[in-house]
């Protein structure tokens, strides 16, 4: 039979790999079996007693066909059920009574809690608040489950029994459980790939240009001290590595296994290894096509391995116990403590050569390639948990499942800088993209979002990422962004001032007690106002004492020294650069950057006589930009996680009946007319100017007379299906005071549009105010994203936006009120008062609310929001609706 049922593969806590999905009538047998191999002890914890009547009965009810109010899932390994879970809703209620049963061999693997999990996820989506479970006191193991859960339960005892009632509300708590369980399993799973015990090469071949001798090359070199193999049918042997015929005739199944076969060939070898027990694939292979790549993943996922690639340069692990380069680029990587994984290949030996240029060791590897599974995500959390990486260095042109890797490098973050390339910001680089890794990249503002929320660094190239991994491999983090320029010449000084305040750095003048110190310690004719000039004259010990001054002065938080070359520091042997490395001031309490504008690399570390370093560039702008960045994570660490708020007057149920009632009369989706949208905001209780709707001209006079303010004057907006831009169209008139001009403006609109327009909005004339806009777009791929801006007519013009993924904590709403250019009219520009900014705050929370509580609003554009001291409202509101399923981005599953 052809399993129909939804599915989904999630892994275990010992990185075993499970398949999830809907129990059907086929499966009574199995579900009968495992409830029959179950010890009697089990049985009887399971049914209150050691019944096979029971059994029975059971595995009649999980196996029959799924109705309203019941649900069954199953979890399956090597196509055998080996665990059950269930729920049945009480009637009349919002909550169901749950059972759960996993196979005697499968316990103490998290499978039990993982069945819960997406139980939970699909009772949810039912409409279910709360499961309630009946066990007996002596069910330890039960109860545990229920309490490791992470869910809000309340227990009951009654005799020998007891009940528990798990509210499945989503908080916090609960995600950060499921966080912990998904690190474990992640980070077992990729042991076999990362740490493997034995290797085989598959496609191993003889000529000098194979790649797979490459990698069996470069795995010999490494010295890699577990069991190496190589399969090739043709030969005896590679490398000086026995060669077998096939996977099956290996002495025994490696861990890991390399595939360089041609693409027709690798479903075939990735069916074979699964058979064999192997663990871990790396398919270097790339070309495969659409029915090639449904058969590798189908088998990875039957056999419970775990994949890097296709269509990738593979996999390095430099600790001293795995000494493992499994890769085909000429030079192995240094050992040390920077992980790095990229998308591209080339990328990937661009950075390792880099930082192999800069000193900088890596600890980890892992060139993702396709993505067919092992993502970036899953490198967060191997780096989380490997002991050794204090560096994370991404380049992802694509995202999976965003929102969990937001989560994820949001963690990491606040434990070791987190650096990306922002690959994919122009639309040739997103072309580029999507054909290179057959993934579609992201838009670049939301890209732009998820780094700045998750504490992620993210640079324009490779180059300004090595930049910047210099400094903050080398540099404490500044505790501001104040930034000290030194120069040995005037000119340079100038150019490293303008760089640091172009980067977003400040260049404060210094205090005169600090200048005077200074200018004692600088030969004669130097200045100290910042930039410093100390002068062409300047040796390298009094240079050395005026930077040592400024980093033990609380004035400044970085200290950047710029330097050229002089004939008189040639001529006395005191050269400034050898005084900074040789006696290094002490770094600890700031942070120090040199520029040295002749050096021909762009960037390297001048290692110290302390064991240290000091990062040199070659331009103040490659200085100035890493010094900002490391101020910027100083920052982001510094700030409180934030929370996102409880709100007042939300009725979500009530705005769920209004989307559902709407898609049921137009089942494509589509914009929502005047009455439904104002229905839909006041459930959110998101301000709206007050309005009137009117069908023909005296309804409009009437309408008007209702609702003018006390100047009596008002707007009146046409409307028809699928207008969007009404001033575009001219379909506005403003400022009618009295009826013959309301009268003369409905006539107007009904001579241009009267073949199209369903009727006309009336409006009062709005008091004058900061015009801002506010919306949400809903990505299909990253989730719902709330921006902010400049607002009215020129809105698209300026693009004075921000923006930032649902859903928003307080500080992401901080962030977006004062991010736009515009942020200075809102507190009180030139004398003007500030605006209501717990109003603006409160507009965009409830934004965001909205947005999670309804995937399917695709579109709200909220422009005008008129901004004033005494209030928010917002002028003109479009909403746009499609068809939808919610979709949990944090239930544990594989791609």
């Amino acid at each position: 039979m052809i399993d129909t049922q939804p599915q989904v593969h999630a892994l275990l806590t010992d990185g075993a790999t499970v398949r999830i999905r809907r129990a059907g009538p086929d499966d009574r047998d199995e579900i009968l079996r495992l409830y029959e191999e179950m010890s009697p002890e089990n049985l009887r914890l399971r049914f209150f007693a050691a019944s096979h009547r029971s059994a029975e009965l059971a595995a009649g009810r999980v196996a029959k066909e799924a109705g309203p109010g019941y649900r069954a899932l199953a979890a399956e390994t090597a196509g055998r059920i080996v665990g059950v879970a269930e729920y049945e809703t009480t009637p009349d209620t919002t909550t169901a009574e749950i059972a759960l049963a996993v196979a005697d061999g499968h316990h103490h693997q998290g499978l039990g809690t993982l069945l819960l999990e997406h139980l939970v996820d699909a009772a949810r989506e039912a409409g279910i608040t709360a499961f309630t479970a009946d066990a007996l006191s002596e069910n330890h193991k039960m109860l545990k489950v229920f309490t490791d859960l992470g869910l809000r339960i309340s227990r009951r005892f009654e005799g020998p029994e007891f009940r528990c009632t798990v509210e499945l509300a989503q908080d916090e708590h609960y995600l950060a459980a499921c966080d912990e369980r998904g690190r474990t399993a992640d980070t077992a799973s990729l042991r076999p790939l990362l740490r493997p015990r034995s290797i085989a090469v598959v496609g191993a071949g003889t000529k000098p240009g194979s790649v797979g001798r490459a990698v069996l090359r470069n795995i010999r070199r490494a010295g890699f001290a577990g069991p190496l193999h190589a399969v090739n049918p043709h030969a005896q042997a590679v490398e000086h590595t026995p060669c077998f015929p096939s996977v099956t005739a290996l002495p025994k199944p490696p861990e890991l296994a390399v595939i360089a076969v041609p693409a027709r060939a690798v479903p075939d070898v990735a069916e074979e290894c699964g058979k064999s027990g192997v663990r871990a694939l790396v398919v270097l292979t790339a070309g495969l096509d659409a029915d090639q790549t449904a058969a590798l993943r189908a088998t990875v996922r039957r056999y419970g391995m775990r994949l890097v690639g296709p269509n990738c340069l593979g996999i390095a692990n430099t600790e001293e116990l795995v000494r493992l380069d499994a890769t085909f680029a000429a030079h192995r990587p240094l050992p040390g403590t920077a992980g790095v994984a990229v998308q591209s290949g080339g990328v990937g030996i661009a950075l390792l050569g880099g930082l192999a240029r800069l000193g900088i060791g890596v600890s980890t590897f892992v060139s993702l390639g396709d993505k067919y599974d092992v993502s970036g995500n899953d490198m967060l959390q191997w780096w989380e948990s490997d002991g050794t990486t204090d560096l994370a260095l991404l380049h992802l042109e694509s995202f999976g499942n965003p929102r969990a890797f937001s989560r994820t490098a949001r963690r990491v973050a606040r434990r070791m800088p987190v650096l990306t390339v922002d690959a994919g910001r122009s639309d040739a680089g997103r072309r580029a993209a999507a054909s290179h890794t057959a993934a579609a990249a992201t838009p670049t503002m939301t890209r732009q979002a998820l780094f700045t929320q998750a504490g992620v660094i993210a640079t324009r190239t490779v180059g300004e990422l090595l930049d910047t991994a210099a400094l903050l491999h080398s540099q404490p983090l500044p505790a501001g962004s104040r930034a000290a320029v030194v120069s040995n010449a005037g000119g340079a000084g100038v150019l490293a001032a303008d760089a640091c305040t172009e980067a977003g750095l400040s260049v404060p003048e210094l205090p005169t007690d600090l200048i005077t110190e200074l200018l004692d310690l600088l030969p004669d004719g130097a200045s100290a106002t910042n930039p410093v000039d100390a002068t062409a004259a300047v040796g390298g010990k009094a240079l050395r004492a005026c930077v040592e001054r400024l980093a033990a002065h609380g004035a400044v938080d970085a200290v950047l020294v710029a330097l050229v070359p002089t004939a008189l520091a040639t001529a006395t042997g005191d050269d400034p650069v050898r005084a900074l490395t040789h006696a290094a001031p002490d770094s600890r309490r700031r942070t120090i950057a040199t520029v040295l504008l002749d050096q021909a690399e762009s960037v390297r570390l001048l290692r110290t006589r302390g064991g240290g370093a000091l990062p040199a560039y070659a331009d103040p702008q490659s200085a100035a930009r890493a010094l900002a960045r490391a101020a910027g994570r100083a920052r982001w660490l510094a700030r409180t996680p934030g929370a996102v708020p409880e709100l007042s007057d939300v009725n979500t149920a009530a705005a769920e009946a209004v989307v559902t009632t709407y898609l049921a009369q137009h089942p494509e989706g589509g914009w929502l007319d005047p009455r439904t949208t104002a229905e839909l905001l006041g459930h959110y209780a998101i301000p709206q100017l007050s309005w009137a709707w009117a069908e023909d001209e005296d309804d409009a006079v009437q309408a008007a007379e209702r609702i003018a303010g006390p100047d009596g004057r008002v707007v009146m907006k046409a409307y028809w299906p699928g207008l969007l831009h009404k001033t575009d169209q001219g379909a506005v008139h403003l400022d009618l005071q009295n009826a013959s001009q309301v009268r003369a403006a409905h006539r107007d609109l009904v001579t241009r549009f009267g073949d199209v327009m369903t009727g006309v909005v009336v409006q009062p004339l709005a008091q004058r105010g900061t015009e801002l806009v506010a919306g949400v777009v809903q990505d299909e791929v990253f989730g719902p994203l709330v921006l902010f801006g400049l607002g009215g007519t020129a809105t698209e013009l300026l693009a004075d936006h921000a923006a930032r993924l649902a859903p928003l904590t307080d500080q992401d709403v901080h962030d977006l009120i004062t991010s736009p250019r515009c942020a200075p009219l809102l507190f009180g520009y030139r004398g003007g008062g500030p605006v209501d900014i717990e109003g603006l705050e409160q507009l965009l929370l409830r934004l965001s609310r909205m947005a999670c509580d309804l995937p399917q609003l695709a579109e709200t554009d909220l422009n005008p929001v008129v901004a004033r001291p005494d209030g928010v409202t917002a002028l003109d509101v479009r909403v746009r609706l499609l068809p939808r399923r919610a979709h949990d981005p944090y239930l544990r599953r594989l791609r």
